[in-house]
């Protein structure tokens, strides 16, 4: 699915969210600047579509230290990677990886982040898939998950439902050519655990300082935790 509609993908995701999807990606970078601007600093997008949460971790290390962290983006989507790779051929980090991120190739303690920004949703276990970003990172390393989330506001929630269910399947799908793609979007959000139910999913799987923060009137959550 994600495979059919990687053309559109970009221009929809700016399109749908009035661009803000690229300020909470700005923001998330921010938000782990302190990891960033180590030297050797090692990290992990998972579920990086087409890399543009990868290039904004790139550019904050970068506006840090002048030599962005080392970092790599892996998604299981083949023309997803390819995109991003040739999107940011002249800047930015430069190793894609197509990979489950249920089963990582990679050593267990080998990051010192792992994100993941809209896709951490869509993996078939969300325990199994809590437990793999815990087994890849270092004692002390970080995690960061952007996601949607059920707005608190009646009113809000309102809106929110209304547009998600209505509008987005009807625009995205239009545009994208797959209607189903984008009919799974609000289904997706609706069946993904509330802010609370994912942080205690995180503290059951050993992290340490599971926490989110609310952004955007509460659409959005930033979950954050630490592996001691």
């Amino acid at each position: 699915m994600f495979s059919r509609i990687a053309p559109r993908y970009d221009f929809l995701n700016h399109l749908l969210s009035f661009s803000l999807d690229r300020v909470w990606r700005r923001n998330t970078a921010r938000r782990f600047r302190n990891i960033l601007s180590r030297p050797n600093a090692r990290v992990l997008d998972l579920c990086c579509g087409t890399g543009d949460l990868t290039l904004a971790l790139w550019k904050e290390g970068k506006r840090s230290t002048g030599k962005g962290a080392g970092i790599v983006g892996s998604d299981f989507a083949h023309p997803m990677l390819c995109l991003a790779r040739k999107k940011y051929s002249n800047a930015g980090p430069q190793q894609y990886i197509e990979a489950d991120a249920l089963t990582l190739p990679f050593p267990g303690r080998s990051f010192d982040l792992v994100t993941a920004a809209f896709g951490f949703r869509n993996l078939a276990n969300y325990e199994a898939g809590v437990r793999e970003i815990l087994r890849v990172l270092k004692p002390g390393g970080e995690v960061g998950i952007l996601e949607f989330t059920e707005p608190r506001s009646a009113f809000v929630r309102s809106f929110y439902h209304l547009y998600l269910r209505r509008i987005v399947p009807h625009v995205g799908g239009t545009i994208s050519g797959s209607h189903a793609a984008y009919s799974y979007l609000p289904v997706s959000v609706s069946k993904f655990p509330s802010a609370e139910e994912l942080a205690a999913l995180m503290t059951g799987c050993g992290f340490a300082d599971s926490r989110f923060e609310l952004w955007t009137m509460g659409t959005v959550a930033l979950h954050t935790g630490r592996r001691d």
